[in-house]
């Protein structure tokens, strides 16, 4: 029987070599898995995590920061706002460096400029963080500053001169195609589009994937439209949609602007989905109870931050090896109530039958 080692033994602090006796591996085996590192087997991480939890064992971050060189920190510059997909992003980032066995330092930016980003940076790295996320989705140029610890980049374009640079997308762009195949797929002739703030990239990766089902499918490409995330903007280009006969379709880049333009709409007697279908971005689940129920396209927001930490913390601990391949991050299409096939396919369906 083995013997007791930890808090109910008596000892005040359990060592990492009392695990790896209680497990029954070495001392490197605890070193790894504590350290979240590859090439472990399933077997073994499990006997020590196991182990670890019955001595009640903490890992002493100030000594392995020492050992190490690293502070077990990871830094993210994030623009400071309550917006459903920069608040979930920010969720997810905040869930997967945790889960990595790192404590998370967050800066926000007010507006996105790039003396305000390189000041969040610099502030990060004077706390001393092992690694930067860039959350930011308005970078304009290049940031003039010099990083010497790896830089992730979500949803945007490199920034900045760093010795090793990732990047992981949130999959605007393969979503936004999905959007705009999805009402092509209904017999819509073509599809409008109410594009966010032409500053931001999360805008322009829409833009482009709307732009590319289209031209795939031979359709017309109407006039953009431009929002700022707002239902109210939403609903001024709504006032504008619904003043031509023409439209019969139209993919917003955000859910709430989404629901400002289906208010206008209807204000203006052109129902939703019978006479013009709407389909939203994002994937806030508020919006499955509206009337009608809004069709969106989900980001994946948990899964590109975990996919990003992911290729961070392997920069972080083994600065010297290549990076694992990307994971491809899922598509996924919300069909709701707010869109149908257009009213002269309707009309023809019904003739058909008749």
């Amino acid at each position: 029987m083995t013997p007791l080692v930890g808090r109910d033994a008596g000892f005040p602090v359990p060592r990492s070599e009392d695990v790896a006796r209680v497990a029954g591996v070495s001392r490197k085996s605890v070193s790894r898995v504590l350290n979240n590192e590859p090439y472990v087997s399933e077997e073994v991480r499990r006997r020590v995590l196991e182990a670890a939890e019955e001595l009640g064992y903490r890992m002493n971050h100030a000594a392995r920061a020492l050992a190490s060189g690293r502070n077990r920190s990871i830094g993210v510059v994030a623009l400071g706002t309550a917006g459903y997909g920069t608040a979930s992003l920010l969720v997810g980032i905040e869930s997967a460096v945790r889960d990595a066995g790192y404590a998370l330092r967050v800066v926000n930016t007010v507006d996105g400029d790039p003396e305000g980003i390189a000041g969040a940076v610099m502030s990060l790295l004077e706390q001393g963080v092992d690694g930067v996320v860039v959350s930011e989705p308005i970078v304009e140029g290049e940031v003039p500053v010099m990083i010497d610890v790896p830089v992730l980049f979500l949803g945007a374009p490199p920034a900045f001169t760093s010795d090793r640079t990732l990047t992981v997308g949130v999959g605007a762009y393969e979503l936004a195609r999905a959007a705009t195949d999805h009402l092509l797929d209904l017999g819509h002739p073509t599809v409008h589009h109410l594009a966010g703030p032409g500053q931001w990239y999360a805008s322009k990766d829409r833009v482009e994937g709307w732009r590319a089902a289209l031209a795939a499918r031979g359709a017309v490409e109407p006039h953009l439209l431009e929002g700022d995330w707002s239902p109210a903007s939403g609903y001024e280009a709504g006032r504008e949609l619904a003043a031509d006969d023409s439209v019969t379709a139209v993919f917003a880049a955000g859910d709430e602007m989404a629901i400002g333009l289906i208010h206008a709409l209807r204000e203006a007697g052109r129902r939703v989905p019978e006479d013009i279908s709407v389909v939203g971005f994002d994937g806030n689940p508020v919006f499955a109870y509206i009337t009608p129920p809004l069709t969106t396209v989900r980001q994946p927001f948990d899964a590109a931050a975990r996919e990003g930490i992911r290729l961070l913390v392997h920069a972080i601990e083994t600065p010297k090896a290549d990076l694992p391949p990307a994971s491809e991050l899922p598509v996924e299409l919300v069909v709701r109530g707010s869109t149908a096939p257009p009213p002269f396919r309707r009309d023809r369906t019904v003739l058909s039958t008749t």
